[in-house]
């Protein structure tokens, strides 16, 4: 009986068979469809969002290198100067287990719908109890693991300036020409004017790559006036395939609706949730096992922050009037773009910027005429798009927001610019690839 006990342990602990190593990420998938969801629920502002996936994908990261016999990823200390170093286990653990745990206990840290994330880990944990009757002890010592280094990721965590940011007095605009202001139908306030002070992972610095503002102008022979006509005329003429282009990638958190006196609003993924949940998909097509697929997010997810704060910082450096407010000025008064322009000066496009940087770190990890189907937006009723590489999406992401005017062609081309420039500084900087 001994033996047999002994048998069974083992098996707990290693994925010994080639379909127990494929189905090994099920759970950490499971894991990024929940906090997804509460990321919606909770309406997290993209800039934010992509804070909570970096954090919650490390640890996920960090104790699936830890597994038996993993020798080819590498502990993100290995690349990250400020990452702390993070303790083998001292005892065997379900590493599977440990992951998804660390997994859960840092996003529970970072959300406000704590008892929805709560009740999606509790029907895992049923999972690996019945899993591990025969041995408590190993059950406890992952999840005691799977603890210590979700603490130790959201200790590091309050190191990031994210804190001194909430307290930083409210944003003022300015009435200056050319100069970006709140627009309709809410005229919400400033999305994290001051995303910039946040610490990046692999960018020595928001500034690091940055593009030079186009020339403000009213005048009609202009280049501003020019690319403003571009929007509003695109805007005029939409046919069914760009209509749903620009619908595919809205990717509004918080869409803001009027009907007469009623204002309500219709909560969608941020753009960053929209590429974890296509390099998920991408881990599921090839059976990515557990370390893979926490590979993959892990630096979708470190691509997708740092593109934010190169983006914020040249949004509210530059502060540029959004092709909304610049048409209904100076061409046309009543004219709506397709798209709800989002809170937030126009340049760089977001979408551009951080579709890019992601797209070039999937080119790397899956190869870059690796094609999938994107099904992201079933749930909000739109049809699934087929894409034969990842930057062949990123393209169409980033001229989506013209086809939905909400940004002047500059902000999109000089958008993808930095972000593949972004992307590849992570691809240079994070090596996850063990060299040792």
């Amino acid at each position: 009986m001994k033996k047999i006990s002994l048998i069974l342990w083992y098996a707990a602990i290693c994925t010994s068979t080639t379909a127990q190593k494929n189905n090994s990420a099920k759970y950490l998938h499971q894991g990024e469809s929940a906090l997804t969801a509460v990321l919606v629920h909770d309406v997290f502002s993209p800039p934010v969002a992509s804070r909570v996936y970096l954090y919650s994908h490390m640890a996920a990261y960090e104790v699936a290198v830890h597994a038996p016999k993993q020798d080819v990823y590498a502990s993100l200390s290995k690349s990250i100067q400020s990452f702390p170093l993070i303790q083998s286990p001292g005892k065997p653990i379900n590493i599977e287990l440990a992951s998804i745990a660390a997994f859960y206990y840092t996003a529970n840290k970072f959300i406000f719908s704590e008892k929805i994330l709560q009740d999606s880990f509790a029907l895992i944990l049923n999972i690996f109890k019945n899993l591990s009757k025969q041995n408590p002890g190993l059950y406890q010592s992952s999840l005691q693991y799977g603890r210590y280094v979700a603490d130790s990721i959201i200790a590091w965590s309050n190191t990031d300036n994210y804190n001194s940011t909430r307290k930083i007095k409210r944003y003022s605009f300015s009435n200056q020409p050319g100069k970006w202001v709140p627009t309709p139908p809410a005229y919400l306030a400033a999305v994290e004017p001051y995303w910039y002070k946040i610490r990046t992972i692999a960018i020595d610095s928001p500034s690091q790559f940055v593009s030079p503002v186009p020339e403000f102008s009213i005048e009609k022979n202009s280049k501003f006036y020019k690319a403003a006509y571009e929007v509003y005329e695109t805007g005029n003429t939409l046919n069914a395939e760009r209509t749903a282009i620009a619908s595919f990638w809205d990717c509004n958190p918080f869409n803001v609706n009027t009907n007469g006196h009623l204002i309500f609003a219709k909560k969608k993924l941020s753009p960053g949730a929209h590429w974890m949940n296509i390099t998920k998909l991408c881990c599921k097509k090839i059976h990515a096992d557990l370390i893979k697929s926490a590979a993959a997010y892990t630096i979708t997810a470190i691509a997708l922050y740092d593109a934010f704060i190169g983006c914020w910082y040249v949004k509210y450096r530059d502060n540029l009037i959004r092709p909304e407010t610049y048409i209904n000025k100076y061409i046309d008064a009543h004219w709506q773009p397709l798209l709800q322009t989002p809170p937030f000066p126009e340049y760089t496009s977001g979408h551009s910027v951080i579709s890019t940087s992601a797209a070039t770190v999937l080119s790397d990890f899956f190869g870059s005429n690796f094609s999938f189907d994107d099904d992201t937006e079933i749930l909000y009723g739109l049809p699934v798009r087929h894409f034969n590489s990842f930057m062949l999406a990123a393209n169409e992401a980033a001229i989506s927001r013209l086809y939905g005017g909400i940004h002047f062609r500059d902000a999109i081309v000089n958008g993808q610019q930095i972000g593949r420039e972004v992307g590849e500084t992570v691809l240079k900087k994070i090596q996850l690839v063990s060299n040792r």
